[in-house]
């Protein structure tokens, strides 16, 4: 798979004949994997590339910032999800006020033009250009061959990325992930903090959130990989507590902007997450800066707390992390898995679609 960016893409830059989908994609989850399988279909069938237009921000970011709905997965996290369904291009879109001002007429210019785009496949809702003006009627009065793909139902219910965004703020890991068609996770590399985890004997690895605002927002049961498959359990000297996948850590994860820290010059948000050590859940320490780490969440304790003090703080922190360990300990195989999917496209003939190549592990 190559990554391409709109903005650096050379006028002269010759692409082969493509099937494009377009989107924000924003946890590619069933609903657009059933897309994805209907793009690469339709490319074998007529013997095209297949390329994922992706937009960074996401445009109701560029809108109305933080006031957007929480993302659930980064632009990487994204890219890294497009690479494993075998697409062949993903071309990341920078959504500025120049490319919000294209009209309809300029995006389908593009599309032709620019990235050669022969076939379309679009979702049933799929509006473009300034102001919206653009539909899917405009691209085949332009003359574009499309497909639209209808409604992908889980269990009775439409998949989107809104209905998994009130999952994961309810902290309902488990229809989440049968949505998503995979565990929910985020990945990103542990950065310095201010260290105050440290003075209350509970430091932390401070994960880049690599989104303005996070779906989550509470303390959490955690599995952290190291991104790169290599064992996080042996990085640990096999201190750390075990958590269910090979070489995984279990941990105590925060997600929020820590309103018991009084001297914030500004909310940020924050992923945090404590590792107990197997014998003393205070004691473990390891250098995690400059790595990327996969965090899946499995358990949603309860939401953030404003504690009065630090000493509150700690003290609050301690009955969490012995919750949580209880948590481990009653729960010996992992506790999120996708079973008994009952999948309906609506509208369309599902094995064509072929949902059973879409659910990821």
């Amino acid at each position: 798979m190559k990554l391409l960016r709109l903005h650096s893409l050379p006028h002269d830059c010759v692409l082969p004949p493509l099937a494009v989908t377009i989107g924000n994609f924003d946890g590619v989850h069933l609903g657009h994997q059933a897309m994805i399988q209907t793009l690469k279909d339709t490319a074998k069938e007529l013997g095209l590339k297949t390329l994922v237009m992706l937009f960074e921000p996401q445009p109701q970011e560029f809108f109305r910032g933080e006031e957007a709905p929480a993302r659930i997965t980064s632009w990487r996290e994204k890219v890294e999800i497009l690479k494993s369904l075998d697409v062949d291009y993903v071309l990341l879109v920078r959504f500025d006020q120049s490319f919000r001002s294209l009209t309809a007429q300029a995006f389908a210019d593009l599309l032709k033009n620019r990235l050669n785009a022969r076939e379309l496949v679009i979702g049933d809702d799929f509006r473009f250009g300034c102001d919206r003006a653009g539909d899917v009627a405009f691209l085949k009065d332009y003359g574009f061959p499309v497909a639209v793909l209808p409604t992908i139902l889980v269990d009775g219910a439409r998949v989107s990325s809104t209905r998994i965004r009130e999952l994961l703020a309810s902290g309902d890991f488990v229809a989440a992930a049968r949505l998503l068609g995979r565990p929910y996770r985020i990945t990103g590399r542990v950065q310095y903090g201010d260290q105050i985890g440290r003075t209350i004997d509970f430091p932390t690895a401070n994960v880049a959130l690599n989104r303005l605002t996070p779906c989550l927002h509470g303390i959490y049961a955690v599995q952290m990989e190291l991104a790169d498959g290599t064992s996080l359990f042996d990085l640990t000297g096999g201190q750390a507590i075990p958590a269910y996948a090979a070489g995984s850590v279990f941990g105590a994860g925060h997600v929020g902007t820590r309103p018991a820290i009084k001297d914030q010059s500004k909310k940020t948000w924050r992923l945090e997450v404590f590792l107990p050590h197997t014998a003393h859940p205070e004691k473990l320490s390891v250098d995690l800066y400059g790595l990327r780490v996969s965090v899946t969440f499995l358990h949603f304790l309860h939401g953030e707390l404003n504690y009065p003090s630090l000493e509150a703080l700690q003290t609050g922190i301690q009955s969490d992390v012995k919750q949580l360990m209880d948590y481990r300990q009653s729960n010996r195989v992992f506790p999120i898995e996708i079973t008994d999917l009952h999948v309906v496209v609506d509208d369309a003939d599902i094995e064509k679609i072929n949902i059973e190549k879409m659910v990821l592990k």
